[in-house]
């Protein structure tokens, strides 16, 4: 797989993606962590305080193909910059905030925001443009894995941070901690030796937004994607209180958020391995299949330390792995030019599931005491995504002769 990327200008490039995602994405999937001490702190309840987390969801989505669209335009290195910078200010003011609307603010807005500005349409989007043909694979996979090593990196750190300073002091560090990346920003917004153009006859950005929602098998792709960004927010935010309700320390919860982190840098590179050699909308079918599989096992199962890192490590092999293939998908459909706006349509498709993960956890949790109903609806909508994927349009893999 590597033997694509075996020039040092394209690993910089890369590289310096997946450190800038191992920051956002590091910083936006553990702050379920804070959920408890927020809650303790501020005795608003795990509903609203699900609803910032919630609004944060559906933020990063809808930011995702503007940003992907500004960095097509203007390119990227504004906008990366710039939502590192808002990423930093949430959470640097979320512990003065003390009602459900100023964490919405600080949260649900600017944070997330941030974090989605930073994120995968504006990064895979300027690497694709900086990148040849052959290296995108295998470049969109490690640069998945970046955001998954985030994970693993700071959920332990957060966690720890939060019971030696508190939730406060763990905050403000995050807000530290995201600004180490902007150094990077310069390595992925190099100007372009050969800048795309638009084709005689290719459609602009708008044109082709409008034929991209009107074709069918991208409205599969995001359908499935939809349960992806369900299935991820609901248990990044309530995956410490179904810990907390088995009856088991804190440290569990952190630790499986980890393992999920370090399990998907593994899953990560193997998804941009089999992007170049089977079908994407394979892959991504198999995906969803095995999450509702492992769901179900993990229903069947005693709720000890052990099941919770069985279940990670499964459930984190595919985590964000479905980012390679599905955005392999909207480059095979509608090529590289504005594929930071089109795949950030996808993620936004993504996000609105995310906001029903998170929200509708809090309110599961208020109405029925427990995540029941939600680990069930999780089954359901997984192998609908499943389903989803095998009438997308996409061509066999053509492979050269021997």
């Amino acid at each position: 797989m590597f033997r694509t990327l075996n020039q040092p200008a394209l690993w910089t490039v890369t590289l310096a993606a997946a450190g800038i995602l191992m920051v956002t994405m590091g910083a936006r999937q553990s702050l379920g962590l804070f959920v408890s001490p927020l809650n303790t702190a501020t005795g608003l309840g795990v509903a609203s305080i699900s609803l910032a987390l919630a609004v944060g969801q559906f933020a990063w989505g809808a930011v995702q193909p503007l940003a992907g669209a500004a960095a097509d335009r203007y390119g990227p290195g504004r906008v990366l910059l710039g939502g590192l910078l808002l990423l930093a200010l949430g959470s640097a003011i979320t512990p003065l905030m003390s009602s459900t609307w100023g964490l919405v603010v600080s949260l649900g807005l600017l944070s997330a925001i941030g974090s989605g500005a930073g994120s995968f349409s504006v990064l895979i989007g300027a690497s694709s443009q900086r990148l040849p043909l052959e290296a995108r694979g295998a470049a969109s996979g490690v640069i998945n894995a970046g955001g998954s090593f985030g994970q693993f990196v700071f959920a332990p750190i957060l966690q720890a941070l939060i019971q030696s300073i508190g939730w406060m002091g763990a905050m403000w560090s995050l807000a530290l901690m995201t600004l180490a990346a902007v150094p990077l920003v310069p390595a992925v917004s190099k100007p372009l030796a050969d800048p795309p153009r638009r084709a005689s006859g290719e459609a602009g950005l708008w044109r082709s937004v409008q034929e991209a929602m009107a074709d069918r098998s991208y409205q599969f792709l995001n359908l499935g994607f939809f349960t992806c960004g369900f299935h991820i927010a609901f248990l990044v935010t309530h995956l410490p209180g179904e810990v907390a309700l088995c009856g088991l320390p804190s440290a569990v919860a952190s630790w499986a958020l980890a393992i999920i982190g370090l399990s998907n840098i593994v899953g990560s590179l193997y998804a941009g391995s089999c992007v170049a050699r089977y079908r994407s909308k394979i892959v991504l079918f198999w995906m969803y299949a095995s999450r509702a599989l492992m769901i179900a096992l993990y229903l069947a199962a005693p709720k000890t330390d052990l099941t919770f890192y069985v279940f990670a490590a499964g459930l984190g092999f595919t985590w964000l792995a479905t980012v390679p293939p599905t955005a392999a998908i909207v480059g095979k459909l509608f090529g590289v030019r504005y594929l930071g706006t089109l795949f950030g349509m996808s993620l936004l498709s993504h996000q609105i599931g995310g906001f029903f993960g998170a929200y509708l956890g809090g309110i599961a949790l208020t109405e029925f005491g427990d995540y029941a109903w939600m680990w069930y609806a999780d089954i359901v909508l997984a192998a609908g995504a499943a389903l989803c994927n095998l009438p997308i349009r996409e061509a066999a893999l053509t492979r050269p002769a021997t």
